[in-house]
């Protein structure tokens, strides 16, 4: 990763918000993804629509599983919202509420760029959240946070969105750690991950390959995937988990169910130390 170009996957995503917002009926909506996009991440979108389908589906039914997460902790009385590794996120933007606080922690390059960005966005509303710096693989970001103003003695949402497939195992384990036992317990991590046939370089099947080689050759690198996040969990100290496949994501949102869709290389989990007290 440059120091510039912080995260080239994060324009791609930033492109298919873009994109799916702009559907007739559309399942997330997000007005700024278009410009924080930009041509590159475009261009990276199309890139990738060449031999990976249905990946616009695949990231609104991301977007719209967390951000719908987010509203139901935040109607049950939680006032804390954390984003870590924000990329080109804008849920501090799209949810905001008031009286709750968000908190972007993000690579030093990454955050840079994006409030770039942010400074020729009109009336996106910059101080919707508070910007925290932090390499995940050599920082610790509860302390970086709690600098920053976050009371690890209330409850909070936590979303780790498309980046646990970039950490080795042990920056992984050192997050899932510090959420389920630095912060108040009935806190939430929300986060994503690979199966271990899209990591292991062993693997083949072209699809996979095909993906691989791409992920690198935007300067990034599949790292982490697991096929049952379970042990892990609750061997860093979680006790209350709930795991979704895509598949039954896009059934639950759309009705629809295609097994050519290609959502089988990845998970969505729910975890907290304690059963969540939200609605």
């Amino acid at each position: 990763m440059s120091e510039r170009n912080a995260s080239r996957t994060a324009l791609m995503v930033a492109a298919y918000r873009a994109r799916a917002s702009e559907r007739s009926e559309p399942l997330i909506s997000d007005p700024w993804a278009r410009a924080l996009a930009g041509p590159e991440g475009e261009a990276i979108a199309d890139g990738v629509d060449r031999f990976l389908h249905d990946r616009e589906l695949w990231v609104a039914l991301r977007t719209a599983w967390l951000d719908e997460q987010v509203r139901r902790f935040v109607r049950g009385g939680f006032r804390q919202v954390v984003v870590l590794g924000a990329g080109f996120d804008t849920r501090a933007a799209r949810l905001t509420t008031p009286g709750v606080r968000f908190f972007e922690v993000d690579h030093p390059a990454s955050q840079r760029e994006k409030l770039e960005r942010l400074a020729s966005l009109a009336g996106y509303p910059r101080d919707a959240a508070t910007y925290v710096e932090c390499d995940f693989e050599h920082h610790d970001f509860l302390e970086r946070l709690v600098a920053s103003g976050f009371d690890a003695g209330a409850p909070a949402v936590v979303t780790w969105e498309g980046v646990t497939m970039y950490l080795q195992e042990s920056a992984v384990r050192h997050t899932l750690a510090r959420v389920a036992l630095g912060c108040e317990p009935h806190s939430v991590l929300l986060f994503d991950h690979l199966m271990k046939k899209i990591v292991d370089d062993s693997r083949r099947h072209e699809h996979e390959v095909v993906t691989r080689a791409f992920v690198e050759d935007l300067g990034e690198r599949f790292v982490f995937g697991t096929n049952d996040p379970l042990p892990m969990l609750y061997e860093e100290g979680f006790r209350w988990v709930q795991s979704l496949s895509f598949d039954e994501l896009c059934l639950n949102l759309t009705g629809s169910y295609e097994r050519s869709r290609q959502f089988r290389f990845q998970r969505l989990v729910m975890a907290s130390r304690k059963a969540p007290l939200a609605p």
